[in-house]
């Protein structure tokens, strides 16, 4: 399954997971309806971790297309993987390597803390490298405009 980019105006499914590419890296969140995602902030806004907040759709993409990540048989419904996203609001134990964004929204979705960015890191040392480069570059400030649209790869 691949990634559906969302058509400008159109509301996400409730409970859709939610991912828009950043420098070297791709951030995910929970719709939670009312043009609002939960999502853990993490570092994608500072180079200081933020917590799990609730914002815009506008804010949460932040200049990039965002896309729904095909659910393959979650274990909670829609409702249900709103509810987990919200009891977690105001967190703020955001871990790179083991409680990321992505982590997140496998929890809400599938009970199970789960990064595949992470886990292809682990597995391809190019991966890792080249994730780190575009981190290292993008705080810096010299990265180049990267392509805003398109599905993110692992």
């Amino acid at each position: 399954m691949t990634q559906r980019p969302l058509d400008a105006g159109t509301e996400p499914p409730l409970g859709a997971h939610l991912v828009t590419p950043r420098h070297g890296y791709c951030h995910h969140g929970i719709y939670v309806g009312d043009g609002k995602v939960v999502h853990y902030a993490g570092l994608a806004g500072s180079l200081r971790p933020g917590p799990v907040e609730e914002v815009s759709i506008t804010r949460f993409a932040a200049g990039y297309e965002v896309s729904v990540e095909p659910s393959a048989d979650p274990l909670y419904g829609r409702h249900a993987a709103v509810r987990r996203a919200r009891a977690r609001l105001g967190e703020d134990r955001y871990r790179l390597l083991t409680n990321n964004c992505e982590h997140f929204c496998t929890w809400c979705l599938y009970g199970e803390s789960r990064s595949e960015q992470v886990l292809a890191c682990f597995i391809y040392p190019r991966a890792a490298l080249r994730t780190a480069l575009c981190l290292f570059t993008a705080f810096l400030g010299a990265a180049s405009p990267m392509r805003r649209t398109g599905p993110c790869v692992n």
